[in-house]
C-alpha cells in the first residue's frame, strides 16, 4: 500500500515540483535532527547579511531550502503552493524553464532582503556614536548565538538588522504565485476563510499589498521577510516579460 502511495503522489506531480517539496521537507526534519545535536544549520546555510561574520556567498542559495525549525507550518505552508501552483506552471512551462524560475525569485528575493537589510542598518546607524556601531560589529554577532543582544535599543536594533537570518522559501513562493496569477489572471481560487471564489489576479494583487504595507511598517513584533516576498514576485515579474518578449520572436506563445 505504501508504495502504491507513494507511486500515486508521484505520478500526480511533474518532477521538480516533486523534488522541491521532498529536498525542503528532508531538509527540515535535518534541521529539527541536527539542532538537538547541537548543530544550527540555519545559521550555517541561512542568509545573513554581507557585513555579518555568519554570511557565505552560497547562502543565497541555500536559505530558500531552510525553514524555521521550530514550525512544521512554516515548510508546510510554503511547500502546499508549490504543490498547488508550481505542478501547472511546470506543465506549462517544462521543467527546465520552471526550475530556473524557482531559483531565480528565490535568490532575487534573498538580494532584496540584503538591500532592505543595508538600509536599515544605515537607518539606524545614523544615531550612533561611532564607537557603539564599532562594538556591534565586532561582537553582536556572538551575542546573538548566545541569544543575547544589547540593552541599549539602537545597538541592538542593529544587531538584529546586522547579524539575523532568513530562512524560507517564502521569496520564490511568492514568485510561483505571481506567476500564476499573470498565466491565469481569472482562474477563481477558494482561499479559506471567505466563502466565495476569488479570481487569481486579485488574490495576487491584494497579497501583494498586503506584503507592502506590512514590510513598511515594520512592526517590532513582526519577523516575517515581507520585501522578500515582494522581491520573488518583482523578479518573477522581470523573468516572465522578458520570457514572453524572447517566445514572441520565437513564435512561441503561453
Amino acid at each position: 500500500m505504501m508504495n502504491n502511495l507513494r507511486s500515486g503522489f508521484g505520478a500526480a506531480l511533474p518532477p521538480v515540483t516533486l523534488n522541491i517539496i521532498i529536498i525542503n521537507v528532508i531538509l527540515w526534519l535535518a534541521q529539527v535532527v541536527f539542532l538537538r545535536q547541537g548543530i544550527n544549520l540555519a545559521e550555517l546555510f541561512g542568509l545573513h547579511y554581507v557585513a555579518s561574520e555568519g554570511f557565505r556567498i552560497y547562502q543565497l542559495v541555500t536559505y530558500m531550502f531552510l525553514h524555521d525549525s521550530g514550525s512544521f507550518m512554516h515548510v508546510f505552508s510554503n511547500m502546499f503552493a508549490v504543490f498547488m501552483f508550481g505542478r501547472t506552471l511546470e506543465h506549462v512551462w517544462g521543467s527546465k524553464r520552471f526550475l530556473s524560475f524557482y531559483l531565480v525569485t528565490g535568490v532575487g528575493a534573498g538580494l532584496v532582503q540584503l538591500v532592505v537589510a543595508f538600509l536599515r542598518i544605515q537607518s539606524v546607524k545614523s544615531g550612533m556614536s561611532v564607537e557603539a556601531i564599532e562594538e556591534v560589529y565586532s561582537q553582536g554577532y556572538q551575542l546573538l548565538q548566545q541569544n543575547m543582544n544589547y540593552i541599549n535599543s539602537a545597538q541592538g536594533s542593529l544587531n538584529i538588522a546586522l547579524n539575523s537570518v532568513t530562512v524560507g522559501a517564502s521569496g520564490a513562493v511568492f514568485g510561483i504565485l505571481l506567476a500564476f496569477g499573470m498565466l491565469f489572471p481569472n482562474a477563481e481560487l477558494f482561499i479559506i476563510p471567505f466563502p466565495f471564489p476569488i479570481k487569481a489576479k486579485w488574490f495576487v494583487l491584494g497579497y501583494g499589498v498586503f506584503e507592502l504595507i506590512f514590510g513598511i511598517s515594520n512592526f517590532s513584533w513582526d519577523n516575517v521577510a515581507h520585501f522578500a516576498h515582494l522581491g520573488g514576485m518583482l523578479f518573477g515579474i522581470f523573468m516572465i516579460l522578458y520570457w514572453r518578449k524572447k517566445d514572441r520572436v520565437h513564435g512561441n506563445y503561453y
